[in-house]
């Protein structure tokens, strides 16, 4: 599998958690517009239709009748449980609380990818991934004092567990599919099972449109969906899944510091601290460490 360059590599995922810090406020405001599981379905949907238009010169790469199932399987973690039980909790927690369960993510892809794929792992790792949930649940966190729901405590959970499996079954498949493909494919399932669902329980007479939410959800379906996905794709199937991962603790971060700059939300003391425990969680999970195999020992023994 070819390296990357590790300028790149940073490039890649400051674009990645940038965009998704911006699209939890972004799709806030376009809320007041369009109802939740509408909103999930559309962007989803609009992003698998801009890349199947772009994927048309790349047929001879599907191999539909081969590999079905891993698209089926890919969409049914990343995108239809993925969004559904996200939409479906929000409904129950607040917002802030729910976000905190959800970035238990790369602490769960760190254990599954270390048990599934055979990723190392570390105390030292598992110690950083657990600061760092520590670290999103001190921000979003802050200052809570609503009735908490266990019904939507168990939505997060599993809306967690579906995006860590999603993720780590990506990593798995990834030189068996072509990757724009498989984005694509799950977002264009998952879009019509949520558009669908939102059109019976929500309504589109619910939908207030503007030139303003086209272009909201014009946004969400080609940054948040088709180019942060295939981005996240390229990432996972290159590197080391929980070590990406890691870097989505900066999600609700950026999410809130935009909240704060641009929609009149308060600054926190728990932003703060936070922040230093995201920040130690990455380094503790990307710290390079002396891994000292059997060939490796033996040499140091031949030396002394």
């Amino acid at each position: 599998m070819k390296k990357m360059s590790p300028w790149l590599n940073a490039f890649l995922i400051a674009v990645l958690v940038m965009t998704w810090g911006v699209t939890w406020p972004i799709s806030k405001v376009a809320l007041t517009d369009c109802p939740p599981i509408l909103l999930s379905g559309f962007r989803s949907l609009g992003a698998g239709i801009l890349l199947f238009i772009f994927s048309l010169n790349r047929l001879d790469k599907l191999h539909f009748r081969e590999n079905w199932k891993m698209y089926f399987l890919s969409a049914l973690f990343n995108s239809v449980l993925f969004y559904g039980l996200q939409t479906i909790g929000l409904l129950f927690v607040p917002a802030g609380l729910f976000s905190a369960i959800v970035y238990l993510q790369p602490v769960l892809i760190g254990i599954i990818a270390w048990l599934w794929i055979g990723e190392a792992m570390t105390a030292l790792k598992l110690t950083g991934l657990l600061l760092g949930f520590t670290g999103v649940a001190t921000i979003s966190l802050g200052g809570l004092s609503a009735h908490i729901s266990a019904v939507g405590i168990i939505l997060g959970i599993l809306t967690s567990l579906s995006w860590a499996v999603g993720t780590v079954y990506m990593k798995r498949i990834s030189v068996k599919v072509d990757g724009i493909w498989l984005i694509a494919i799950q977002s264009i399932f998952g879009g019509l099972i949520m558009t669908g669902t939102g059109s019976g329980v929500e309504g589109l007479s619910a939908i207030a449109w503007s030139t303003s939410l086209l272009l909201t959800l014009f946004f969400l379906a080609l940054f948040s969906v088709a180019i942060a996905w295939l981005i996240y794709f390229h990432l996972i199937s290159t590197g080391n899944a929980s070590k990406i991962a890691s870097f989505n603790f900066l999600v609700p971060l950026i999410s809130i510091l935009i909240g704060i700059l641009f929609l009149d939300e308060p600054f926190t003391y728990s932003l703060l601290a936070g922040l230093f425990l995201i920040i130690a969680s990455i380094y503790l999970v990307n710290r390079k460490t002396l891994v000292l195999t059997k060939t490796t020992r033996r040499n140091l023994h031949a030396h002394k």
